[in-house]
């Protein structure tokens, strides 16, 4: 299944959307509260509710969908490169001039809106993309696997950074609480001091995001999201061996401790790439079910203006939750919190449908895209 603009494909722009919802799941917890920062939970919120929730969020959602996005990341990758074939038009200084939009979109972002921004980390991880995307597949799928295995050995010799909810994260989690309580300078002036410790942080997740690029890459140069009928047995597959394992995984990465145990966030490094390929699987299935026509269409528009609503799901999260806005951060109970993320996305899924009816690209795409091809493209 194609849109009807410049030959997309509709199932990568549906996944992308899918996992854009995660991405907030995962994300907003950080705008809500200081704690998760520094690996700590809000004192404020202890109740079986609060800590269910939590650790459902730990089991279904974290460290799995940013995967799924980076995934994509190397499948639009073959894409492109075969545009600018096509166009007969040389391909490394194209995608140079992406990656640094993208790293300065993601600078901009860390500072004023997310310290945990990505956007800078595809920027420098795609520079090893571009050198070694001419590596066979059978190359390109061994080194994703070893490279997942590498960061989850660094990470039992190394150690976890932080012990769980230790008197040193609480205190600096209220510090970083009442930052985020203050005005833009205030709110700005806490990101820049937590990003070094984010940028340590990153090191890994960067190793990670470059391993799913590599199998994006392999899975693009078969054309598998243009033709999932040739493909199903392959779906299905992953759903049979991901989701027993990649929950098996995740029960271990929740239960045992998460972020703040050593063994317990490796077992879910090296699993969460099956979950993740597991819900991507069942996802295009459902796209191509009759009742998921309709949600995928709306799942699509969100995935055609992906940057700006992953920058977009920032803006509002500071509005909501800053002293730039509202005032919420820390004191927002997690059930309320994962509901104020589907409001998000749900009105994200509107605002991308009627913008997309109407438009060529999503505000920032067509800015990248100026970027990237070095001219003025049309909007409408």
């Amino acid at each position: 299944m194609r849109t009807d603009r410049e030959d997309r494909i509709a199932e990568i722009d549906a996944l992308r959307g899918f996992a854009l919802l995660g991405i907030l799941v995962a994300n907003i917890v950080y705008f809500a509260s200081g704690y998760p920062a520094h690996l700590a939970t809000d004192p404020a919120y202890a109740s079986r509710l609060d800590s269910t929730t939590t650790w459902l969020t730990a089991f279904l959602i974290d460290t799995k969908f940013y995967l799924l996005f980076s995934f994509l990341f190397g499948y639009s990758f073959t894409l492109q490169m075969d545009s600018a074939a096509r166009a007969d038009a040389r391909f490394t200084p194209r995608f140079l001039r992406r990656l640094g939009g993208l790293f300065v979109l993601g600078v901009l972002h860390a500072v004023l809106l997310f310290h945990g921004d990505i956007l800078t980390s595809y920027a420098l991880v795609g520079l090893i993309l571009l050198t070694v995307r001419k590596v066979s597949t059978t190359v390109a799928l061994v080194s994703a696997l070893g490279l997942t295995a590498a960061v989850a050995v660094i990470l039992l010799l190394v150690g976890s950074p932080v012990e769980a909810d230790s008197a040193a994260a609480l205190i600096e989690g209220a510090r970083t609480t009442d930052a985020f309580r203050g005005g833009p300078g205030s709110v700005i002036a806490e990101h820049l001091r937590l990003l070094p410790a984010q940028l340590a942080s990153n090191a890994g997740q960067a190793a990670l995001a470059l391993s799913a690029f590599l199998v994006g890459l392999a899975a693009g140069r078969h054309h598998v999201l243009s033709d999932l009928a040739r493909y199903a047995h392959l779906l299905r597959r992953i759903q049979w061996f991901g989701y027993p394992v990649g929950l098996a995984g995740a029960l271990v990465f929740a239960s045992g401790g998460g972020t703040h145990d050593a063994g317990t966030m490796a077992v879910g490094l090296l699993t969460a790439p099956l979950l993740a390929a597991a819900y991507g699987a069942s996802a295009l299935q459902l796209v191509h079910s009759r009742t998921g026509t309709r949600p995928a269409r709306s799942f699509a528009a969100a995935g055609r203006m992906a940057l700006t609503n992953y920058i977009g799901q920032s803006v509002i999260c500071v509005l909501v939750f800053t002293g730039c806005g509202f005032g919420l951060v820390g004191r927002i109970a997690p059930p309320l919190v994962l509901l104020i993320a589907f409001a998000i996305f749900g009105s994200q899924l509107v605002t991308s449908t009627w913008w997309m009816s109407r438009h060529r690209y999503g505000p920032l795409e067509w800015i990248l895209r100026f970027v990237t091809y070095a001219r003025r493209p049309p909007l409408r």
